[in-house]
């Protein structure tokens, strides 16, 4: 198994010590360097990576922070001079702490920490791949990954779905966060039957769900009011124009 890393580090030699070590290891592949979080966060906007090697002070964005604002982040190795730091590490699921300066048998246990949780991932039952990619209209529910697992998703519980970068965000019916998963619009858009309606570039509702239309936007509820692009205005007019009661 190879693990493709992000190394994160404002200091150079610091960046340059944590690269040398990465190196050594023969299961890791260096994916790229960077020198901030907001560096970072603009390589990872292209590209996924299987962990991050992060430290945790640096200006502008700090380690901590960006890994908060991950929608879906990898493994984390959190990297730091300060140990005050070590139980808000683990409280985001950072699969190890390393306290600089580290040395190379540090950094190797963190390593084999990440193929270890890697490793020890279950893989996705042929089933459930299978069901993963069956048509919703041909079905009431789908299989999505999240988080390293694979959730029932039924259909009628979607409330909406949010377009983010790769990810996109599911919010379901009695649910304050949504689920999570890298899936594209499009790929979605197939799986949905025809009571779902792409209304905007980042956003598909599910018809039942609209309670009310005021001009260019679609409400839900009281907390949840959707623009309707340009692109799609004239479909949902039809839409709604279909369903107007008239003498």
């Amino acid at each position: 198994m190879t693990i493709k890393v992000l190394a994160i580090d404002d200091e150079p030699l610091a960046l340059q010590q944590l690269v040398a070590y990465i190196k050594k290891v023969p299961f890791l592949e260096l994916a790229a360097q960077c020198q901030s979080a907001l560096e970072a966060r603009a390589y990872l906007e292209k590209d996924n990576v299987d962990a991050i090697f992060c430290d945790i002070n640096m200006p502008d964005l700090n380690g901590m922070d960006f890994v908060k604002s991950l929608a879906a982040p990898p493994l984390i190795v959190f990297t730091t001079a300060y140990s005050e730091y070590a139980v808000e590490g683990f409280r985001v699921n950072a699969v190890d702490y390393l306290l600089k300066p580290f040395g190379l048998q540090d950094f190797q246990r963190a390593a084999n920490k990440l193929l270890n949780t890697l490793s020890h991932q279950a893989p996705l039952p042929q089933s459930l791949e299978t069901a993963s990619t069956v048509n919703a209209n041909d079905s009431d529910y789908v299989f999505i990954k999240t988080d390293y697992r694979v959730i029932k998703l039924n259909i009628a519980d979607i409330r909406y779905i949010e377009a983010m970068s790769e990810y996109l965000k599911i919010w379901r019916d009695g649910e304050s966060k949504p689920i999570i998963t890298l899936l594209s619009m499009k790929k979605m858009e197939e799986r949905l039957p025809d009571y779902f309606m792409r209304i905007h570039r980042s956003y598909i509702i599910n018809l039942q769900k609209i309670s009310e239309v005021n001009k260019n936007r679609i409400i839900l509820d009281e907390n949840t009011s959707l623009p309707i692009g340009d692109l799609y205005k004239e479909a949902f007019q039809s839409f709604l124009d279909s369903k107007y009661l008239t003498k």
